[in-house]
Formats: structure tokens, C-alpha cells, sequence
């Protein structure tokens, strides 16, 4: 019987549907985090007699033909780009994009990553970094002897120097906007590395048309909603449960075959 292989596809993707809603659970305190989705499409279909078709030889068509599923399969794992909320750390170095654009990271290859995480702090030369250590484009070093950093939304690093009044410009944020988003593929650890689906960034500096605000001693929360996670969860495991009884109905109707 088909019903077994259409009810353990069922299943499978229902399972697949559970492990990404467990890692959104998971990553709900994640800073910069973005729900994923999953987005099901159904399979090939077996044609028992095709629409269209002659039934008699006098030209007669049937107007709607026999079609069987074969099941389910899962098309994509997309993110929910949607903003997350901004909470205030009153970390100097902590930094949250408000709109547009990815905070772009060199890791330890040289290949660039990007990131929505504006947890940074400074490295031993005065650089700042990442919590995992790595720089912040286009590394902006920060004096030893300033006794004050200022971020404003337009990116602009300006720092206060002792028998200065005026603050010393030490550098200029850049952030990243890609045409797609979506297709950017995680690394782990808060970071996105570009793909051919992603399409090639376009640097600017923050406040630009099409370019966010930086907003210094905030961090962007992830955009976990749990409410709707829970209810997610709820409705794939009734889906799963109820395919199960199909294998179950379906292996029972087998037994009775056997027994005849």
C-alpha cells in the first residue's frame, strides 16, 4: 500500500518541523537571532487515468481524472528577517543595528562574515572586536589613553583624549546589505557567510538611504516569538501523531490481508 510511504514522509517532515522549532526555542535569548520557518511542498503525483483524456472513441474527455499523492517533502528552511527588540546593556562597545544591514566580521581565514550580534569589546592592541575575538570592519582601533568612547547612529567612532576637548574621530562604522538576505548561510556562532543566493553585498555607512542606525549600548534581542513557537509545536506533533495512526490503520488493513 502506498499510505505507508506517504504517511512516514508525512512523518519525516513533521520531525524536521519539530527540530527547527526546538532550535528556535533554544536560541530565543540568542542576541541577533532569526526564527527560522519551514516550508513543505507536496510530492509527485501518480496519474490513474489523466485529466483530459479520451474516454470513448467518440471523443468524450474526462473532465477531472485520478490523481494519488505520494506525500510530502520539505522545500526550505527560511528565516524570519523581522527586527528583534532593542534592549539597553549600557555596554560602551555593545552596538544594535536599527533597520538595515549586517556588521561585517574577519575571521581568523580572512573571509568576511557578517553579523546582526553587536556584542563587541576590544582587543589587547585596542581593536574592536567580537566576543569570539574576531575585527569588526574596517578595524577601528580605540587609544588606550581615551577615557571615553561615543558611537553615534551614523557609525562615526569618536573618543575623548585627555587635555582635549574636542573628541578625536577614530573611525567609521561600515555595514553590509545583501539583495537576499535569506540566502545567506550560518556559520554557527552569530555569523552569515555570503552565497551566490545571497547575491553580493553593498557597503555603507549606517544612516544611509537603505542603510540602518547604530545605536551604541543596545543589543538586538532575538525575534523568537514564543507564544507562536509553542502553538507551532502543538500542531506538528498532532500532524505526527495523526500520520503515525495512518501506518498504524494501514498496517492493520495488511494484517487482515494476510490473515485471509
Amino acid at each position: 500500500m502506498r499510505a505507508l510511504d506517504i504517511a512516514a514522509t508525512g512523518m519525516q517532515a513533521q520531525q524536521t518541523n519539530v527540530e527547527v522549532i526546538s532550535n528556535n526555542i533554544a536560541n530565543m535569548t540568542t542576541t541577533g537571532y532569526k526564527a527560522q520557518r519551514v516550508a513543505f511542498q507536496d510530492l509527485l503525483y501518480q496519474d490513474l487515468r489523466r485529466a483530459g483524456s479520451n474516454s470513448s472513441d467518440a471523443g468524450t474527455i474526462v473532465p477531472s481524472g485520478t490523481q494519488i499523492g505520494l506525500g510530502v517533502k520539505t522545500a526550505a528552511i527560511y528565516r524570519i528577517d523581522q527586527q528583534g527588540n532593542l534592549q539597553q546593556t549600557n555596554n560602551t562597545l555593545d552596538m544594535a543595528i536599527s533597520g538595515n544591514g549586517w556588521f561585517q566580521v574577519t575571521l581568523p581565514s580572512g573571509q568576511l562574515a557578517y553579523t546582526r550580534d553587536g556584542t563587541f569589546g576590544l582587543s589587547p592592541n585596542g581593536t574592536i572586536v567580537t566576543a569570539d575575538g574576531y575585527i569588526v570592519q574596517p578595524g577601528i582601533q580605540v587609544p588606550t589613553n581615551a577615557t571615553n568612547v561615543t558611537i553615534n547612529a551614523s557609525g562615526q567612532v569618536q573618543v575623548s583624549l585627555p587635555g582635549q576637548t574636542a573628541p578625536q574621530t577614530v573611525g567609521q562604522l561600515q555595514l553590509a546589505v545583501f539583495p537576499n538576505d535569506a540566502g545567506l548561510a550560518a556559520q554557527g556562532g552569530n555569523l552569515f557567510l555570503q552565497t551566490a543566493a545571497s547575491g553580493n553585498p553593498v557597503t555603507g555607512a549606517p544612516s544611509a538611504p537603505g542603510f540602518g542606525t547604530v545605536m551604541q549600548g543596545f543589543v538586538e534581542n532575538s525575534n523568537v516569538n514564543v507564544v507562536s513557537e509553542v502553538t507551532d509545536l502543538i500542531t506538528a506533533q498532532r500532524a505526527y501523531d495523526m500520520n503515525s495512526q495512518v501506518v498504524t490503520a494501514t498496517n492493520q488493513m495488511l494484517q487482515t490481508l494476510t490473515q485471509l
